[in-house]
């Protein structure tokens, strides 16, 4: 067989992602291509890319890269991909989750504040939830970019720390002081790289399979169906983490509204059984109690 054409967005942190996956693929005698896709300017589909259900910011270019047979497959951090895929691309496989956690990155000179007195930038509203549902009168700045950009201003500007995920700053081995923050839940599927394929290309599929964890896949899959059985297609402040205790899952998760003040959470040990999908059946628990109200006032503040 051929090399297999890895599509791969054209960040530090993508493309060391794309290596990951060619180092699995490599340890399982296949050889590998990584193509980094730079832009969605100069592509161009017969249908409309919305027409095709493509949407994801992160993801959208490397899904037309890959319908138009121009990469095998696509490597995505999970948390940037939708809950719904375009028609023919599905996610095949997914490397073993190593660190879902959220840490505080401070200044120097903030280093001896307490939480409460942090200005923190962040324009995730879920950390923004999460941290007002403990600090009600904390104070934000936006922050977008990626982690080198986003320590740049942190270091530029006037705030006192941010909040990162700890999978990008390992996985490019930075050498900077963080702070574990329990009162966090991760983004449903954060620290796990995914590989999506076109439906019509078995073979590779096939192959993609060699390389899957299956007990990420059992948690993130869970995780996914709560989030798009509570989400409708809105960006709401939902954190979403399973994990596995020897034969039992334990699922943490919260939907909070937009000033922390109104958290619905859940956290439950079951044992996994596959035909029984547990994140739609906790998320209509949240919101059988009050989720439904609370996501209709979310979507209404848009």
């Amino acid at each position: 067989m051929k090399s297999i054409r890895i599509g791969t967005r054209n960040s530090a942190l993508a493309l060391w992602q794309a290596r990951e996956v060619a180092r699995h693929l490599q340890n399982n005698n296949y050889l590998t291509d990584i193509v980094p896709i730079v832009s969605s300017g100069d592509k161009n589909l017969n249908q409309p890319l919305y027409s095709l259900g493509i949407t994801g910011v992160f993801t959208r270019d490397l899904d037309v890269a890959l319908l138009n047979d121009e990469i095998d497959i696509a490597v995505h951090s999970l948390k940037d991909v939708p809950t719904l895929l375009p028609e023919n691309v599905e996610l095949i496989a997914y490397l073993e989750r190593d660190f879902p956690q959220d840490v505080l990155i401070r200044k120097e000179e903030s280093k001896t504040k307490e939480f409460h007195e942090l200005k923190l930038a962040t324009s995730s509203l879920r950390r923004r939830a999460f941290w007002l549902r403990n600090y009600p009168h904390a104070e934000f700045s936006d922050i977008r970019g990626n982690i080198q950009t986003r320590l740049q201003k942190l270091e530029d500007q006037d705030f006192d720390a941010t909040i990162l995920s700890l999978a990008g700053i390992k996985r490019m081995k930075m050498d900077i002081d963080y702070e574990m923050l329990p009162l966090m839940i991760p983004a449903a599927s954060q620290g796990v790289i995914a590989v999506a394929g076109h439906s019509d290309k078995k073979e590779i599929n096939e192959i993609l399979r060699t390389i899957n964890h299956k007990p990420t896949q059992i948690c993130v899959e869970i995780e996914r169906n709560f989030l798009s059985t509570l989400e409708g297609g809105c960006t709401a402040p939902i954190g979403a983490f399973a994990e596995f205790f020897g034969d039992q899952i334990r699922f943490k998760a919260a939907l909070c509204s937009l000033d922390g003040k109104n958290c619905i959470a859940t956290d439950e040990n079951f044992e996994y059984n596959e035909s029984e999908n547990f994140g739609e059946k906790f998320a209509k628990i949240v919101l059988e109690n009050g989720g439904k109200e609370l996501m209709a006032e979310i979507k209404a503040s848009y």
